[in-house]
């Protein structure tokens, strides 16, 4: 049980961290790189990518816009103690002086334990549907 809250405590830090602008908090959620794909928000192949470079990609892309991520319905399955792998619904806001721009999204996150703490691996973003306008979020695609 402790792992389960483990597991949702660093997937809720690294959505609160993008809305705080805590940059260096969603760097200590991510393992030293991580495999991503937000090709459905994107239209870019997936990739892996270290985590400093992610973070410097986020905000570069986001640091000029309010943002607001809930995340939840937490699915979470572990392979054995210390990989998992966690299914969450989220929504995505973001908001500039004009304008928004909404996702609603399936992430499944890959996990791993070390030294007692569970870190994000992977990050895959199925979107449902975006709302807004694509161009307040550089790299979306309309």
């Amino acid at each position: 049980m402790q792992d389960n809250l483990s597991v949702q405590k660093v997937i809720a830090k690294f959505a609160n961290s993008f809305d705080v602008k805590d940059w260096d908090g969603l760097q200590a959620c991510l393992t030293e790189s991580v495999f991503t794909d937000y090709s459905d928000l994107r239209g870019t192949p997936p990739q892996t990518v270290t985590a400093v470079d992610y973070v410097k990609s986020r905000r570069e892309s986001l640091d000029h816009l309010k943002l607001h991520h809930l995340v939840g319905n937490f699915e979470i399955d572990f392979m054995d103690a210390n990989s998992a792998t966690c299914r969450a619904s989220m929504v995505v806001w973001r908001k500039s002086d004009e304008e928004e721009f909404t996702s609603h999204c399936i992430y499944i996150f890959q996990l791993v334990k070390a030294q007692e703490e569970w870190k994000i691996s992977g990050i895959t973003q199925k979107v449902l549907w975006n709302e807004g306008k694509a161009s307040i979020h550089s790299g979306a695609k309309n």
